[in-house]
C-alpha cells in the first residue's frame, strides 16, 4: 500500500502537472492596432493564417481604440500598449520596429493609382511624360514611408497628419491626387459622405514597397512565429489562395486595368538592404496576370 504522504505527493505532481499542461495550452493575447479599412481586416486575415500555421496558440485581439497615426502606432508598440501594427516598410520604421519580411500584398502596395477629385479625368489624360507628372501635387500622410519616396523622385508632395484630411482636402483642390494602393480607393471613394472623388483611370506608379507586419524589437519570438506562419502558408498555397481570392484585391485588380495604364517606375532609395527581393514568390507580376 503507499502511504499518505506518497498519496498527496503524487496527488501534488499531477495537479502541478495539469497546471502546467493548461498553461502551455492557454493561447497568448497579441494586441493588434485597430481594424477600420479593407487593408486592415485584409491583414487580420492574413495574421489569422499565418498563425494558424504554427504550433504555438495566439489569440489575436484588435484594439477598440479609435484609429490613429502610423507615428503613434509605433510609439504604441515601443511602448508594449499594442504587440503587432502594419504598414509599409522603410529603413527608419525598420529601425525603430521588428519587421516580419514577407510582403503581406506580394508588393501589390508599390503600384499605385490616384483617387482625384471628381470631374478632373481630363487634367490626367494630359499626363503624357515624367515631365507633365512632376506639375502635378500628390497628397501624402506626413510619416507615410510612400512620402519619402514620392519626394526623393523630385514630385510634389502636400502632407498632414491623419488619412481622412487628406480626403477633405483633395476635395477642397489643396491637391491634384491622393496616390493609393490598387486595391484601396475603390472603397474610400464614397467613404465620407458628401465628398466628390472618383478614381483616376490612366496613370500607375510603381515602386518596390513591401507592406509587413511589424512588433516590438524585442518581441523576437513573435516575429519568428510569424515569419514562419507566414513561409509555410507560401509553401503550401494557402497564402496565394487567401491573397488572390480575398474580394477587395480581385476587385481591385480588375477594376484597376493594371496592363493597360500608363506606368512611371519610380526608385525607393528608403529600401532596406535586407528586403528579400530574391525570392520571386514573394512577389506579384502584373503582366502575368490572368
Amino acid at each position: 500500500m503507499f502511504s499518505k504522504s506518497v498519496i498527496i505527493n503524487t496527488t501534488l505532481m499531477l495537479s502541478l502537472w495539469f497546471v502546467a499542461t493548461v498553461q502551455a495550452q492557454a493561447p497568448s493575447v497579441v494586441r493588434t492596432i485597430p481594424h477600420a479599412t479593407d487593408m486592415d481586416r485584409y491583414t487580420l486575415k492574413m495574421l489569422e493564417l499565418a498563425l494558424s500555421h504554427i504550433d504555438t496558440p495566439y489569440k489575436v485581439q484588435p484594439d477598440a481604440g479609435e484609429q490613429r497615426t502610423q507615428g503613434r502606432y509605433v510609439d504604441d508598440v515601443i511602448s508594449g500598449k499594442v504587440d503587432i501594427m502594419w504598414a509599409a516598410t522603410d529603413q527608419d520604421l525598420e529601425n525603430k520596429l521588428q519587421p516580419v519580411r514577407i510582403p503581406l500584398l506580394k508588393g501589390l502596395l508599390g503600384h499605385r493609382i490616384f483617387l482625384i477629385h471628381k470631374g478632373d479625368q481630363a487634367k490626367f489624360d494630359q499626363v503624357k511624360t515624367f515631365a507633365d507628372l512632376l506639375r502635378l501635387k500628390l497628397g501624402q500622410g506626413t510619416t507615410w514611408a510612400d512620402t519619402k519616396i514620392l519626394e526623393a523622385n523630385k514630385l510634389t508632395v502636400v502632407k498632414t497628419n491623419k488619412y481622412l484630411s487628406l480626403l477633405h482636402m483633395l476635395d477642397g483642390g489643396r491637391f491634384d491626387a491622393f496616390p493609393r494602393g490598387v486595391q484601396e480607393p475603390w472603397s474610400e471613394v464614397n467613404s465620407v459622405p458628401g465628398l466628390e472623388l472618383e478614381v483616376e483611370k490612366k496613370i500607375m506608379l510603381v515602386y518596390k514597397m513591401p507592406f509587413y507586419l511589424f512588433v516590438n524589437k524585442n518581441n523576437q519570438k513573435l516575429a519568428k512565429d510569424l515569419e514562419l506562419g507566414l513561409n509555410r502558408a507560401l509553401a503550401d498555397g494557402s497564402f496565394d489562395k487567401a491573397f488572390f481570392s480575398d474580394p477587395a484585391i480581385r476587385s481591385a485588380v480588375e477594376k484597376a486595368d493594371l496592363q493597360n495604364r500608363l506606368v512611371f517606375q519610380l526608385e525607393n532609395p528608403q529600401l532596406p538592404k535586407e528586403t528579400p527581393v530574391d525570392r520571386p514568390e514573394l512577389w506579384l507580376d502584373v503582366n502575368n496576370l490572368q
